[in-house]
C-alpha cells in the first residue's frame, strides 16, 4: 500500500467518525478496519432500509461506498500487480451495487456486497501475523531517508 494512499484511506475513515486508534494504525490494520467499517455501515443500512428510514439509509451507503473508495485508492497497483486490479474491479463494482440498492431499496445487493467484502476480510484476516511484521519492517525500511 503507498503511503499517500494510506493518507487517503484513513481521512475516509476518519471522515465517518471512527477516530482513536486509527491515528496509529499500521496500513494492514486500517485496511481491515476500513473493511470492518464498511460492513457495519452496510448492516445499518439494511436495519434503515427495513424501517424505510429513507435518509439514514441512505447515509450509511454513501458512508460505505466512501469508506470502499479508500480501500480502492489505498491499492498499490504497481506492487500488488494482478491482485490489486481485480480488488479494484470487485471494488468499482461493489459501489455501483451499493448505488443501485439504495436507488431501487433492494436489501438482496446489500446481502451481496456484504458477503463479497466478507470473504475479502477474511482472506485479510487470515494473513499470518510473521508475514504482517515482515512486511511493516520492509515497509519502514524503505521509508527510512537515506544519510550520505
Amino acid at each position: 500500500m503507498k503511503q499517500a494512499n494510506n493518507v487517503a484511506a484513513l481521512q475516509e475513515y476518519q471522515q465517518v467518525g471512527t477516530q482513536g486508534s486509527v491515528n496509529y494504525a499500521s496500513p494492514y490494520k486500517l485496511v481491515q478496519m476500513l473493511m470492518g467499517g464498511v460492513l457495519d455501515r452496510i448492516a445499518s443500512a439494511k436495519g434503515h432500509m427495513k424501517r424505510k428510514e429513507i435518509a439514514e439509509k441512505a447515509t450509511s451507503i454513501s458512508k460505505a461506498i466512501g469508506m470502499i473508495e479508500g480501500l480502492r485508492v489505498s491499492l498499490d497497483m504497481d506492487l500488488g500487480g494482478k491482485v490489486a486490479q481485480n480488488l479494484d474491479g470487485l471494488y468499482e463494482y461493489m459501489i455501483r451495487r451499493l448505488v443501485e440498492s439504495n436507488t431501487n431499496n433492494n436489501v438482496l445487493i446489500l446481502d451481496e456486497v456484504m458477503g463479497l467484502l466478507a470473504e475479502i476480510k477474511q482472506g485479510w484476516d487470515d494473513i499470518p501475523d510473521e508475514v504482517i511484521i515482515s512486511a511493516e519492517k520492509h515497509r519502514r525500511a524503505l521509508s527510512k531517508p537515506v544519510v550520505g
